[in-house]
């Protein structure tokens, strides 16, 4: 059985496999609990398939930490 998308294709958009499951398993609660899907006519039938084909077409990313902190320290 194949995952799609890939690991590999995901990976050029998040490059860390840690952050790309805990993104994706976050986004698939959100899911189970209601919330609509970024893209239109998800394949996937299951949450976290939907969260990876939302991060793979670019409608879900995230903010690294220092990227927090600099904002927060600038205003």
């Amino acid at each position: 059985m194949m995952l799609e998308p890939s690991i590999d294709s995901l990976q050029k958009q998040i490059k860390s496999k840690y952050t790309l499951v805990t993104l994706s398993a976050r986004r698939a609660r959100e899911l189970k609990q209601g919330s609509a899907p970024m893209i239109d006519h998800p394949t996937s039938h299951q949450q976290v398939g939907v969260a990876l084909e939302e991060i793979r077409d670019g409608k879900l990313n995230y903010i690294e930490a220092d990227e927090i902190q600099e904002r927060t320290e600038t205003t």
